[in-house]
């Protein structure tokens, strides 16, 4: 049975502005930079101030006249038969001073001595590249060519051919309509793994070295012997039992040292031994910069490369002539003005949003710096206090998920290095004084106890345990293994070194 009701609800939903403002919060600086250009590039109301135009201060005045106020009754009325308009429309919405964006003024890291430095732009090729020009100079038929820069193609960053061949043939029939066999997609692998570096194309890590073991200049028995461990013991080598590797070849320790000590001098990673000069480098570019200046720290926001934004002069005088005009407007003069509107609104828009990220960006920084400030002065990672996002966002009066945003891919540089914002968040344990400290305050030390450690027998997770009970940790076993697979630490029995 169908019926009519009528329900009142309370529902909170975001505005548009709000949804912008959002959006724009989560970005690094990188991504926003590109956010700011592709705004530019859409919206021809939006314009980068040119600040060495000396007559930028009197133009603001100019859009400012009382006489243009009188005009606007008459275009509301002009305007409302328009369906595209509705009767908000307020020409002084629009003719404010634009000239000096306040986003600016606090954010920009620059200072007046300061040396302009432009970086160098570096051509280089990319890691398939520079495969590819080893292959172009091989002797290989065009057949040959597609298979191998497939081949190419598959390998992962670190230089090895995960995928099966089952699978490299099945992409050659179907992208490239090459009916092939294993025995000449391995021959093609084996081509590709005598170009430079050594060891490129390896389908694990064994064959990897033993690649690079093959190309040795001089074989003496020290190569010889850690060719013979990697293609027989691998296993054993792999999880450091020597010992087993010493009654089993019937060496001795020093003979076992020497080995090891040339496959050490590999690369297990020969996809990272591409020259400097032939890679595509990555940097990260921080959002913040924190300065220590006489005991003093001072915060920036890293602004250099996004422009200060304006409305577009023309579109503004655009809508001031249109205002002075008395005469009716037609539909396309209607259709004109409304276009101009809906520019300037989101320019407006636009402006005010990177406005208000930038505030929030700063006054969250501001809260964490000063909530960390014994670790952003000394750099000493054992004075980090314990700190969640509820414990900022109390702080600076916002949303939690507003301060995730902030947290989220964001890098601060410090005199110390530059680290993820989100890294400085951690949760707090107590010591046996009954204290609250940082649980990266615990790993410091975990790490700093395991590169001290006797690297012919190190700690076990137990021992562990018991170490930072002496040193006021009471922490369970399970949390020692878990901190120590968090840092990158493996067990015990794969630290073994020879001394």
């Amino acid at each position: 049975m169908l019926n009519q009701k009528l329900q009142q609800k309370l529902l909170q939903k975001l505005s548009p502005q709000q949804v912008l403002v959002m959006r724009l919060l989560q970005e690094p600086i990188l991504s926003f930079e590109q956010r700011i250009k592709q705004e530019i590039e859409e919206n021809p109301a939006l314009d980068e101030s040119a600040e060495s135009d000396p007559e930028e201060g009197d133009y603001a005045d100019d859009l400012t006249l009382d006489s243009i106020v009188s005009d606007e009754d008459q275009l509301r009325d002009d305007l409302a038969e328009g369906p595209e308009l509705n009767n908000e429309f307020s020409i002084e919405d629009y003719l404010e001073d634009e000239d000096t964006p306040g986003y600016r003024l606090t954010t920009s890291y620059s200072r007046p001595d300061e040396e302009n430095r432009e970086h160098p732009v570096i051509s280089s090729i990319s890691y398939q590249d520079f495969l590819l020009a080893q292959l172009g100079l091989s002797q290989s038929t065009n057949r040959e060519f597609i298979i191998a820069s497939t081949i190419i193609g598959n390998l992962d960053d670190a230089g090895y051919l995960r995928r099966e061949e089952s699978a490299l043939i099945d992409d050659l029939a179907f992208n490239q309509n090459i009916q092939t066999t294993p025995e000449e997609v391995d021959k093609m692998i084996r081509l590709v793994q005598s170009f430079d570096p050594p060891g490129i194309g390896a389908r694990d890590l064994r064959e990897c070295l033993l690649l690079q073991l093959d190309r040795v200049y001089e074989m003496t028995p020290a190569v010889e012997l850690a060719t013979v461990i990697l293609r027989d013991y691998f296993d054993e080598f792999s999880k450091r039992r020597f010992d087993k590797l010493i009654t089993r070849l019937k060496i001795s320790e020093e003979e076992l040292k020497s080995a090891i000590q040339e496959i050490q001098k590999l690369n297990p990673k020969p996809g990272g031994n591409i020259p400097e000069t032939s890679r595509l480098e990555e940097f990260i570019i921080p959002d913040f910069i924190i300065m220590n200046i006489d005991g003093e720290l001072e915060l920036t926001l890293n602004s250099r490369n996004t422009p200060e934004l304006i409305v577009n002069r023309q579109y503004q005088e655009m809508l001031q002539a249109y205002v002075k005009k008395r005469s009716k407007a037609t539909n396309s003069e209607k259709a004109a003005i409304s276009f101009i509107k809906q520019k300037l609104d989101s320019a407006k828009g636009f402006i005010e949003a990177i406005k208000q990220r930038q505030e929030t960006l700063y006054k969250t920084m501001s809260a964490i710096m000063e909530y960390q400030r014994d670790y952003f002065l000394t750099g000493d990672e054992t004075t980090l206090r314990p700190m969640i996002l509820k414990d900022i966002a109390e702080i600076v009066s916002m949303d939690i998920s507003t301060i995730s945003r902030v947290a989220n891919s964001k890098y601060v540089q410090t005199p110390f290095g530059t680290f993820l914002l989100k890294s400085f968040f951690s949760e707090s344990m107590q010591n046996v004084r009954g204290e609250e400290v940082s649980t990266r305050e615990i790993k410091k030390i975990l790490q700093d106890i395991i590169e001290e450690e006797n690297k012919n027998s190190p700690f076990t997770d137990d021992q562990l345990v018991d170490l930072l009970k002496g040193k006021g940790y009471n922490i369970a076993r399970r949390t020692i293994s878990k901190y120590r697979k968090q840092l990158n630490i493996p067990s015990a029995r794969l630290r073994v070194e020879l001394q």
